[in-house]
């Protein structure tokens, strides 16, 4: 068998959805392998989980080192982002679990594993991809969230530092405690506290609210909403593109069969004429 014949057979592994749920499964497992070693455990158990821990991390390598090769090029496998990731995840993972220094620092490793389920499921992915590009939106709207905080924590300082030096003694403080309204946890007992010294300040307190709560929150889910529209229009068009590209490929064999048949009829009819050709000469 030549290498393109292995590169096949590779290629429809890579592809085989049975193949790609027996990943993911493994996947979990060993994510809950690291949590059952959370516990107090028998030697016997311990030494049962590390034996399973090298047996999964060796399938990790043969499962990477088969979707590599499943590649006509290499270098095209890296030009995946995901692709990347999952070897990163796979390297980090050959680092020996042993008595060292670094055991735990390895263990802590091992445990990104569980990320590798992002890469394997389509709509995790879409997920993730949403996220990271609404991060530079997020950052505008964060800013703007942090300059109300700062005002409203120094106006919080300047008013209510004698009441509550506690809660209001200097900026990282009022921060933290408008944190805490804006969270909900227990905003009215400071409110209420407030209102001792100044009947008004409920309203300091509910316009901050309606800035932190609702305002900015409604933003940034609209911004989360708004990408992740667009990341699901980006996976359908490449679906699409996909359909496509098979189609065409298909057609294109479809094609290339239909030529070589009609090449052979040709091949046949040439010689069935040479053959009458030479009997008629005899």
């Amino acid at each position: 068998m030549t290498w393109n014949d292995f590169q096949t057979k590779f290629q429809k592994v890579r592809d085989n959805k049975a193949f790609e749920l027996f990943v993911i499964g493994v996947i979990i497992f060993s994510s809950l392998m690291i949590g059952i070693q959370t516990y107090d455990l028998d030697p016997w158990v311990d030494g049962g989980i590390r034996f399973l821990d090298y047996a999964v991390t060796l399938f990790f390598v043969m499962e990477i080192a088969i979707r590599m090769a499943a590649e006509d090029r290499l270098r095209d496998f890296f030009k995946k982002g995901w692709n990347v990731f999952d070897f990163i995840i796979v390297a980090i993972s050959l680092i020996p679990l042993d008595d060292s220094e670094y055991a735990m620092i390895a263990r802590m490793l091992r445990l990104f594993r569980v990320m590798r389920l992002i890469s394997f499921i389509p709509e995790l992915r879409v997920l993730v991809s949403a996220l990271i590009s609404a991060l530079p939106r997020m950052g505008y709207v964060a800013l703007l969230m942090f300059i109300i905080f700062y005002l409203y924590a120094v106006i919080g300082n300047l008013l209510y530092a004698n009441l509550n030096p506690v809660l209001w003694g200097d900026l990282g403080v009022s921060l933290l405690t408008l944190f805490r309204v804006a969270t909900f946890e227990d905003w009215t007992d400071v409110m209420y506290e407030a209102m001792t010294l100044y009947g008004l300040s409920w309203i300091y307190f509910i316009t901050f609210i309606f800035f932190s709560a609702f305002v900015f929150l409604n933003m940034m889910i609209g911004i989360v909403v708004e990408v992740l529209d667009e990341e699901h229009k980006k996976m359908d068009a490449e679906i699409n593109s996909e359909k496509i590209s098979e189609e065409k490929q298909v057609k294109d064999e479809y094609i290339k069969r239909m030529e070589a048949d009609i090449n052979s009829l040709h091949q046949k009819l040439d010689l069935l004429l040479m053959q009458q050709k030479i009997s008629k000469e005899r």
